[in-house]
């Protein structure tokens, strides 16, 4: 078989695991990783659209599915790329 030695690994957060934050929290990799969803800083932050978000947020990460987009702004919040 074949290996892509230039394939990216992302640290994957769903949607609905955000729900944990407060309303209009700023929410970064480091606060990700200090809330245990992440395991590291060192390999890209990537937000994936599994499930729903309840409220607003504003999310910085590397990397966001479209879903993922799609969700957080329909929920009134902020996506922003680090």
């Amino acid at each position: 078989g074949f290996t892509n030695i230039f394939k990216t690994e992302y640290n994957v957060v769903n949607v609905s695991k955000l729900n944990i934050f407060p309303s209009g929290t700023e929410i970064t990799p480091r606060e990700l990783l200090r809330a245990g969803l992440i395991k590291s800083l060192s390999p890209p932050t990537k937000i994936l659209g599994d499930g729903d978000i309840r409220h607003p947020l504003s999310v910085k990460a590397d990397k966001f599915s479209a879903t993922a987009e799609r969700k957080i702004i329909a929920a009134g919040g902020k996506v922003e790329k680090a």
